[in-house]
């Protein structure tokens, strides 16, 4: 199985921007530590600050091998149809992450494009919400 991790803008900067919201570790280091939890699973990451380039991403995943996706398209998820489209257009399944629970924040974040069209949705756990999303798709591609 191989899935590609997308990150959206602003996620760079993980370990550094607002650790007491999005905690102290860079995203790097835990990519690590999510190949080493999940050995049975090909993962590959991408970030970018750029919405056209998340969205070639998406459109392309499909065609590169990857059989599902874990995408945070942070504040793109709010102002981003293009992003929600992308998602929309393509046939595999996405799982929608964010490490901080939207709905616990300022009112713009409650409204995401992307949910509609993804498998599942998981925000408020931290960076274990990507290992939950893995975790997911994982169940769903076995079905």
């Amino acid at each position: 199985m191989k899935l590609l991790i997308i990150n959206g803008p602003n996620l760079n900067l993980l370990g550094k921007r607002e650790p007491d919201v999005y905690g102290n570790k860079s995203f790097d280091d835990f990519f690590a530590d999510l190949q080493f939890h999940f050995k049975d699973i090909e993962l590959a990451m991408f970030q970018s600050n750029i919405e056209g380039e998340l969205v070639d991403e998406l459109q392309q995943a499909s065609e590169r091998g990857f059989h599902g996706i874990v995408l945070n398209p942070a504040a793109y998820t709010h102002t981003s149809i293009a992003v929600a489209d992308a998602v929309a257009a393509i046939s595999i399944p996405v799982v929608e992450v964010h490490i901080s629970n939207v709905m616990d924040r300022e009112r713009i974040r409650h409204t995401s494009y992307v949910s509609k069209n993804a498998s599942g949705t998981i925000s408020g756990f931290g960076l274990d919400g990507y290992k939950l999303a893995i975790q997911g798709l994982k169940q769903q591609l076995k079905a």
